[in-house]
């Protein structure tokens, strides 16, 4: 494993910079994601605040459906023609295919080298600081964000210079009910591997047909790097972070004015 994600990095390092999806890919993602944006009405308000060049950091929160994440990187490349590159879970490249897929569609390995390789070609950087943990949190806490002790993406902001622009989609968690269920964190912690214990519409698997916005936040400029004093510009960068995320997780839970 760790042998073919090193093959990744170094493969990654190769590649020419590039903005655009293939053809093909367009329209899986557009033409093929549609029934299903149409049905939760996706929306994207802020999509001016994303920047049209130059390297970003696009933080979202991490749904359990997940897919969420994908329509906003669909309305992203249609609205600004910037095809964000992401950053996922090292379980996703685990999965025979589905890590070819994922790299394929501009998914990479998590880790700090392939986030400044990516920015360092001044691309759109996505990632999901809370990872997997997030996405399992029971219902009970849902609308929460696990960025606490995430603090690699605001280093990488710091290091490499980039914005970070906030997408928070509260209503994802509504998708599906997630119970508190001791196998799910002794399952993962044991295997990195999640098993949950949830149902959506009815007693069904099917997401409950809820209307899906991502609220984006205008750029959060990290301070210039300073190597005598990084540890504590993280901190104070991160806090901040955390704070407008919350701001803006709430903010999509307020009911619309008519």
């Amino acid at each position: 494993m760790l042998k073919f994600l090193k093959r990744q990095t170094e493969a990654l390092k190769q590649d020419p910079d590039r903005e655009s999806l293939h053809p093909w890919l367009k329209a899986l993602g557009q033409r093929g994601s549609w029934p299903l944006r149409k049905y939760h009405r996706h929306e994207v308000i802020g999509l001016e605040n994303i920047p049209r060049r130059g390297r970003a950091i696009l933080a979202v929160n991490h749904s359990f459906a997940t897919y969420d994440a994908f329509f906003l990187g669909i309305a992203v490349h249609r609205g600004t023609g910037r095809a964000p590159a992401g950053l996922g879970d090292n379980l996703i490249f685990k999965i025979p295919g589905l890590g070819y897929f994922a790299e394929t569609v501009g998914i990479h390995p998590a880790n700090h080298e392939n986030g400044e390789i990516l920015l360092e070609k001044e691309r759109l950087l996505a990632l999901a600081p809370g990872g997997m943990r997030e996405a399992l949190r029971p219902s009970s806490e849902k609308y929460q964000i696990r960025w606490q002790k995430r603090k690699g993406f605001t280093r990488l902001a710091i290091r490499t210079g980039a914005p970070i622009i906030l997408a928070a989609c509260p209503a994802a968690d509504d998708l599906y009910s997630i119970y508190e269920w001791s196998g799910t964190k002794v399952g993962y912690k044991a295997m990195k591997f999640p098993i949950p214990l949830f149902r959506g519409l009815g007693l069904s698997l099917v997401p409950r047909p809820v209307k899906l916005t991502h609220y984006l936040s205008k750029p959060l400029y990290p301070p210039k790097f300073d190597a005598d004093c990084f540890a504590e510009q993280v901190d104070e960068f991160h806090s901040r972070v955390v704070e407008e995320m919350t701001i803006l997780m709430a903010r999509g839970l307020k009911p619309k004015e008519d």
